[in-house]
Parts: C-alpha cells; sequence; structure tokens
C-alpha cells in the first residue's frame, strides 16, 4: 500500500476500501501503532493543550484537576499536568509546560507574584483560579473566600458560640481574604474581644500545631474554624488525642469541601467551592482567549455555600 492510502486509513479520513483498512488496522495493532494526534497538531501550530499547574499539597486541587479534564473534553482540548511539590518551584512547573507548548495556562492557586504571571500572560492567556489577581492580562476564576468565612462564623453564632477561633492558612493564596472575612463577622456579630487568629497552613501538620496553641488557651474557644479541610484533619486528630469531643466540647469547620470531608469517618462540617462552575469558567475562559472572543469580565468569583456535618453543635453548657 502507498504512504497515502495508509495515512487515510490511520487518520480515519474517506477515500480508503473497507478491506484495505481492515488491513491497515491490523497491521498497525501488531506492531502496537499509535498515532501521534500531538505530532498531528503541531504541524498545524496548534497543540489544543492546557498546561496545568496544581499543589500536591491541595486537595482541593485533586478535585479541580478532575473537573478541569472534563470541561476540557467537552470543548476539545487536553490538559497537560505540572506539580508543585516541596522539591519542585512553582517557575519550573511552569516552564515544563511551556516547553510542552500549552496554548494556555490555568494556574490552580498560584504563589507567583501578579507582575510574574502578567510576563506570562503577555504571551499567552493565563487564567488564575482560586486566587485573586488583578492585571488587565489575567483571567481569574476564584470564590469568594471572604463570605466562605462569613457563613462560617454566622452559623457558628447561631448556634450559641462567641469563642470563636480562626486557623489560617499563613500566606497561602486565599488565606488573607478568609481572615478578612472572619474578622468582619466577628466584628459584625459584636465578637471584636473575642477574635483570634491562630497561625496554620496548607496540611494537617499545620493544623495540628494550631490545634496544640488552641488547648493552652485560657479559656479555650468552644469552635474554630479552618482554613481548608487538610488542615482542618490535624486539628481533630489533636483534639481526639486530647481526649476532647468533636462537637460536643469544640465545633470544628474546614474550607472546600473536598473528598476528605466527605469521608464518613470524617463527616466535616466546611465550605464548598463550586468545582465545577469553577472549572467550567476556568476551561472556557481559556478557549474564548484563544479563539479571540471578546471578554468584558476579567475576574469571576463564584459564591461559596455552607455544607453542615457533623462536626458543628451548640457549645457546652
Amino acid at each position: 500500500m502507498s504512504v497515502a492510502l495508509v495515512s487515510i486509513v490511520i487518520r480515519d479520513a474517506p477515500g480508503a476500501s473497507a478491506e484495505s483498512r481492515r488491513r491497515v488496522l491490523q497491521a498497525a495493532d501488531e506492531l502496537g501503532y499509535r498515532p501521534d494526534t500531538r505530532a498531528r497538531l503541531l504541524r498545524s501550530s496548534r497543540s489544543r493543550l492546557l498546561g496545568v499547574v496544581f499543589g500536591v499539597q491541595h486537595a482541593f486541587h485533586g478535585d479541580l484537576v478532575s473537573g478541569l479534564y472534563t470541561a476540557a473534553d467537552e470543548v476539545g482540548y487536553e490538559l497537560a499536568l505540572s506539580a508543585v511539590t516541596p522539591g519542585r518551584h512553582e517557575r519550573r512547573a511552569v516552564a515544563s509546560l511551556l516547553q510542552d507548548r500549552c496554548e494556555a495556562l490555568i494556574l490552580l492557586g498560584p504563589h507567583a507574584p501578579t507582575s510574574y504571571l502578567a510576563g506570562i500572560a503577555a504571551h499567552q492567556p493565563v487564567v488564575v483560579v482560586a486566587r485573586a489577581a488583578r492585571h488587565r492580562d489575567l483571567d481569574v476564576v476564584r470564590t469568594d473566600d471572604a463570605e466562605g468565612l462569613r457563613q462560617a462564623v454566622d452559623h457558628l453564632v447561631t448556634r450559641g458560640h462567641r469563642r470563636i477561633a480562626h486557623i489560617d492558612g499563613g500566606r497561602a493564596p486565599g488565606a488573607a481574604e478568609r481572615r478578612r472575612g472572619y474578622r468582619e463577622a466577628m466584628r459584625r456579630h459584636g465578637l471584636d474581644t473575642e477574635t483570634r487568629v491562630l497561625t496554620g497552613g496548607l496540611t494537617e501538620d499545620d493544623g495540628a500545631t494550631a490545634a496544640r496553641a488552641l488547648l493552652d488557651a485560657n479559656p479555650p474557644p468552644t469552635a474554630v474554624t479552618v482554613f481548608n479541610d487538610r488542615c482542618a484533619l490535624g486539628v481533630l486528630d489533636v483534639l481526639h488525642r486530647a481526649g476532647l469531643s468533636v462537637p460536643d466540647d469544640i465545633s470544628v469547620i474546614g474550607y472546600d469541601d473536598s473528598r476528605l470531608a466527605r469521608l464518613s469517618t470524617i463527616n466535616l462540617t466546611t465550605i464548598a467551592q463550586d468545582t465545577e462552575q469553577i472549572t467550567t469558567l476556568a476551561v472556557s475562559r481559556a478557549a474564548d482567549r484563544l479563539g479571540h472572543s471578546p471578554v468584558t469580565q476579567r475576574e469571576l468569583v463564584i459564591p461559596p455555600r455552607l455544607v453542615v456535618r457533623a462536626t458543628t453543635a451548640a457549645p457546652p453548657p
């Protein structure tokens, strides 16, 4: 057979007989041949790849990646993933995707300065997810983090709590907004003197360290809001080891509604982010940029919602 005829069969294009198709596909199967669709796209100057930078320490990022795959498939794009780890810097993760000729980047909770992100956006579309970033060249899709903490505090106050502490996320994206929401809600309820923010972070270890500080407080809080679900797991572990009952002795609220929070053994009250809407908007915004569609609103802010489970109740008498 000619090269042209084999190419027609491999590309599933019209022009080959049924017998020719059968013979070519049988030979390809015996050889273990798979067509290189990426190389074919590169010849047309398109990769149709969306690069995604995510953090392995963020349980919620795993949920976002799952949603991004679904959203990208619906509009005919593939994802290329690049992880940020304790030993792999964010800029290296970005550089890896640029080398793969990704057409646009979707960055989940990036730590890099806005100026650095804008520098990339000068050459290709960049969508920032789960972080505020104000620049005319950047698209942002995020949750209203401050509103999430306001909902958490409101829920605890309606249950009768007054001594409500907050374990924050340090310098993590969204942490400042969540601290602000906590303080605003405490002030609105007339609880300024009960306001207490403890340094936390992203992981269980961060939550455990902060929880030990809570146990030393006099008097201790009757409820605590936590930066994310993973950090909240560390809080729960320390409280249980100290012989305290959650929620009978102290109530705990996480943030993200990640798969961890939904485990039956955890059953964590938390603030849910709308993963489906966030990921759909992120991919559609990247696709719009690549298609040169007009975009009038650079920042899309999604409202969160409180999910009440088993870790909150009225304070002890």
